[in-house]
């Protein structure tokens, strides 16, 4: 269970949020879960195959 981020806003003079700080960690986290969706935007309107397809190229490609 991950454990909640040490996050710090900055704010101005009237007390406004205007930034966050994050540990490097959580950015890092952020990043690579922004990857992951941006890949399956690009990736959504590809013809979808079946498990056992994928397993079959996944053999032929020596990964399984």
């Amino acid at each position: 269970m991950k454990r909640a981020a040490a996050v710090q806003y900055v704010t101005d003079e009237k007390g406004r949020k205007k930034s966050v700080i994050l540990p490097v960690e959580t950015y890092e986290e952020m990043l690579e879960d922004i990857q992951d969706l941006v890949a399956v935007a690009e990736r959504r309107k590809e013809k979808t195959i079946s498990f056992e397809e994928m397993k079959k190229r996944l053999k032929k490609d020596g990964l399984l």
